[in-house]
């Protein structure tokens, strides 16, 4: 589990005092922004009373907060433009997030957008048929086992917020990675295997606006450079892990 901690501040302000006190928070949050100890940070305003407020700080660690950020000149000057409003504080305490998250369907997977499992599939088929014609990457494919493009198929779909069945059936990071592992792939490699990549996604459908062509690409450059270094003569393998789970990152879908 990370060790990110998350202060949150609960605030009661009158309402003659609020322009002041966001005011005063504006000024602060330059100092918020400038710790490297914090990860991000967000002042809430309740909807139903407008007196209620919550200042939410996630911390890279409780320790780096108090010790860290408390202890830096960046706190004297966060503390003198908000010290007006200590004796407004109903709490402030440090919490744990919990193994309890996700995200709900309002924000849809990139497997769903891609249009899941047919469309991986599409993908898989159409570039290792590129994979095979093409001189830079056919020997590194050579003796390519037939089930090979539907057990990636599966890894993408699961990566990319589809079912796990990849993980129940194959395993999980550690098994991907030991399939790379003395291969030597070279960085000319690796590059051809990005471009052909894109052109199998434009070739199988998949979707082309530039948020899920940018997060797509995203993890193909990151999941490429690992298997390159895990190829290599003195990579070892790393501890077993689950499948990386993939995100939208910045940007979510863009709907108009």
């Amino acid at each position: 589990m990370t060790a990110e901690t998350v202060e949150y501040i609960r605030y009661r302000i009158p309402e003659d005092r609020s322009a002041e006190f966001l005011s005063a928070y504006t000024r602060a949050a330059a100092q918020l922004a400038a710790a490297p100890q914090c990860v991000d940070y967000e002042l809430a305003r309740c909807e139903e009373d407008f007196e209620h407020y919550v200042l939410r700080i996630t911390w890279t660690s409780t320790h780096d907060h108090v010790e860290g950020f408390r202890k830096s000149e960046l706190f004297a000057d966060f503390l003198a433009e908000i010290r007006a409003y200590v004796g407004d504080i109903e709490e402030m305490r440090h919490y744990k997030p919990t193994t309890v998250r996700g995200t709900g369907a309002a924000v849809p997977t990139l497997y769903a957008w891609a249009g899941g499992e047919e469309a991986f599939a599409r993908l898989t088929s159409v570039f290792y048929e590129k994979v095979l014609r093409d001189d830079l990457l056919a020997p590194v494919f050579a003796g390519l086992a037939p089930e090979h493009a539907s057990h990636v198929a599966m890894w993408l779909a699961e990566v990319f917020g589809g079912p796990a069945t990849y993980s129940e059936t194959q395993g999980g990071h550690g098994h991907m990675v030991a399939k790379h592992m003395g291969r030597g792939i070279t960085e000319p490699q690796r590059r051809r295997w990005v471009n052909l990549i894109q052109d199998a996604a434009d070739e199988a459908g998949l979707p082309t606006d530039a948020e899920f062509r940018s997060a797509f690409l995203a993890y193909v450059e990151w999941g490429t450079r690992l298997a390159v270094y895990f190829s290599g003569p003195d990579a070892k393998p790393p501890a077993e892990q689950p499948v990386p789970r993939w995100g939208w990152g910045v940007t979510p879908p863009y709907r108009g």
